[in-house]
This record gives C-alpha cells, structure tokens and sequence, in this order.
C-alpha cells in the first residue's frame, strides 16, 4: 500500500502504523494529522476518496466523522463559557425556557455536555428530514420526559446531543451552532471542518460505507465478552437501541441533504488536518497563531464529570465537559487526554501534557463504538514517536 504525505524525524512509527492499517485492518482511504506544540509532525493519507471507489485519496480529501463532531460542538458551549456569555451551573431553562418541561428544570448546562440530561432517547424519534429541522428536533427534546432524574446518572446521548447543544447555542448566540463553528472556530483557526456542509465542498468529500476488517475484531465496545452489552445494542427496549434510534430510519450518510444539516451529534465533515488542527488550538498557538481555549478552560475540558457504568452504552465511560476522557472504553494518549471518537472509526483529541493534536479519518466505518483498533494503533505509534522526538 503506497502511503503519501510526510513525518517529522522520529514519528516514522506512526506511518509504518497507517500504513499497516490497510494491510491488516481493511482501511479503505484514510488519513491521520498528528500536531505537536503547534507544528505538525504527521500527514499521511492513502487509498481511494470513496470506499468503493477508484479515485485516489488526497491532501484535502474530507470524511463524516460521525460523533467526532460532538468535541467539537462542545467546544462551542465552552468558549460561550468562557467569553462570559454561558454560565455552565445555571439551569438550561434560564436560557431555554421550554425545556423546563416533563421535569427538567433542575437540568443545567454542564448536564447537558457530560451526558447527564437523562433525555438520551426520544418517545417519538424524528425522521431524517424532522431531526435535520432545528425547531422540531429542538421541541422534541424540550418536550421529552427524562429517563433519570437529570444530574444523577449518565448515558450517552448518541442522537439527542444535537439538539440540545444546537438549540443552546442559538439561544446564547442568536446564531446556529454550525454559523457559530464557521465564524469563531474553523475561519480563525483554518481549519477544514464544517458543520452543515457547503455545496462549494462537496466534491472534497468521499462516500463512506461499512466494512469488515478481515480476519480481525471488529474492536471497541463490541468486541467485549459481556452479555449485558450484546443484549443492550439487540433489544428494541433498551435505552442503548432507542438512543441510538431518536433518528429512525438511520440517515443515508452520503446524501447531500443529510450533510448539508447541522447535527452537532453525528454528521460534521472534516479533513483530517481539520480535525487535528482543532484540537491544536484548544491547547495552543497552532503555527504562531490562534489559541482558543485559556488554560482553565483546557481543565474544565479535561476534567472528569461522569465516570463509571453508562446507561446507554452499557460499559464504563468518563467524560468531561463534552470530551470523552481516556479510559478503557477509549483509550487515548495519556489519562490528561481529552477528544471524542465516531462510531466506526474517525478520533480526534489533544493531550495537552505532550503538546500532541491527534485525528485520524476514513471512509470505511468498523462496527466499532469507540476504541477503533485502527486510530489505537496509530495512538501507540504516536506514543512511540515521543521519546525519539525529544
């Protein structure tokens, strides 16, 4: 497999890694950025733009990174945070007043961004064309009964996050949360990530599929022997099914209507310099530029709101303040690590002690959750890479 694009000295690992991948995990097309202190230290992409395709992968070449968005938009609510404009222990009602509804007017903002709102599932799911209509994903999600008091316990709220972050942010902001991303985060920072994909972008983005990586675990949750989780992810009743189920039918993710919406749970699109470049400026000046979070911000990313068994996903998860934090269910670099997967393969994270912005992207989605053995064996090559680098 021919890999193009460049390391620094002493990150050779992580090629030797990416280049593995298609040989041993079925990579398809795929890319990984990694970052340090600012500079890049790896670019390496290879394969075909579309899974199915022929035409080869390029430098600029864009994927869906599915819940890799979910940083992301948390990213939104803490700068709001950190211009003054949100206050994450006020209750969300004091900004949105109809969700106050059903018992939620104890929920308040931090809820919201480490999975603790209980509304992780809808009554009524929306159908593509409903939940890719803010209002009514908006008034779904207000008017949904949580399924524990808010602020107890967590689950992940796989589908429900985009309406939550998304009608917050226009409530603080006046403006869409994919508006917001465009104007305060990927423009200043120049970054080739988009929520709500432009039509003028859609020609950079490959058409993405489910595949099988051969003679191999699929990995992540899925792969752990534990009756209670093949249980969860097959009973129609269980909050992990119905949760992953507020969208039914699933979306055809390469359709250009279902990437034109701005669903701040599942649907951004990003290089994989994009994504990485992202988490670079949460933590730094990237290429002497723009720094976006100060450093107490980085801690309130990084520091652990929920941790233990989670409701939907079943397993142990932690979060912070919308970042899934380092642990078994996602390994990232080092236990300061903060970021967030996609399910299926795409990850994106920074760490902040090493100075390292990590994000690998593709077109071929595993039956993963989180830990992707493909974005973990780069993770360990980056670990590799460090001590050589000096």
């Amino acid at each position: 497999m021919d890999v193009n694009g460049t390391v620094a000295e002493g990150f050779e690992p992580v090629r030797t890694a990416f280049a593995r991948n298609f040989e041993v995990f079925g990579d398809r097309g795929a890319a990984v950025v990694v970052y340090r202190d600012g500079h890049k230290v790896a670019d390496l992409w290879g394969g075909t733009q579309d899974v199915d395709g022929t035409r080869p992968w390029e430098r600029g070449t864009a994927q869906i990174v599915r819940s890799a968005t979910k940083g992301v938009a948390a990213a939104v609510l803490l700068l709001l945070h950190q211009r003054g404009e949100l206050d994450l222990d006020a209750p969300v009602g004091d900004y949105w007043p109809e969700f106050k509804a059903a018992g939620k007017e104890r929920t308040l903002v931090w809820h919201l961004l480490a999975h603790r709102a209980g509304v992780p599932v809808l009554d009524r799911p929306l159908t593509p064309a409903q939940a890719a209509d803010p209002v009514l994903g908006a008034e779904a999600v207000a008017a949904q009964t949580p399924a524990w008091e808010p602020g107890t316990d967590h689950g992940y709220h796989a589908q429900t996050y985009s309406w939550l972050t998304g009608e917050l942010v226009r409530r603080v902001s006046g403006r869409s949360i994919g508006e917001w991303i465009a104007d305060e985060i990927t423009g200043p920072v120049g970054a080739d990530l988009w929520l709500g994909l432009p039509e003028s972008e859609r020609s950079r983005v490959g058409r993405v599929a489910q595949i099988e990586a051969p003679g191999t675990a699929a990995g992540g949750l899925r792969t752990r022997p534990k009756r209670a989780v093949a249980e969860a992810y097959t009973d129609p009743e269980s909050l992990t099914r119905r949760a992953f189920a507020a969208i039914t039918p699933m979306p055809d993710e390469n359709d250009p209507a279902y990437r034109a919406a701005v669903l701040p749970a599942s649907n951004g699109i990003a290089t994989a310099d994009g994504l990485a470049r992202f988490y670079a400026s949460l933590i730094g000046e990237v290429d002497g530029g723009v720094r976006l979070f100060a450093p107490e911000t980085v801690d309130l990313a990084r520091g652990e709101r929920s941790a233990g068994p989670d409701r939907v996903l079943v397993v142990g998860t932690r979060f912070g303040l919308g970042h899934m934090l380092h642990g078994g269910a996602c390994p990232l670099l080092s236990p300061a690590s903060f970021g967030h997967p996609g399910r299926g393969g795409a990850l994106g994270f920074a760490d902040p002690p090493s100075g390292i912005a990590f994000a690998y992207v593709t077109n071929g989605f595993h039956k993963s959750v989180t830990a992707d053995p493909r974005a973990q064996a780069l993770i360990r090559a980056v670990h590799k890479s460090l001590p050589a680098s000096g």
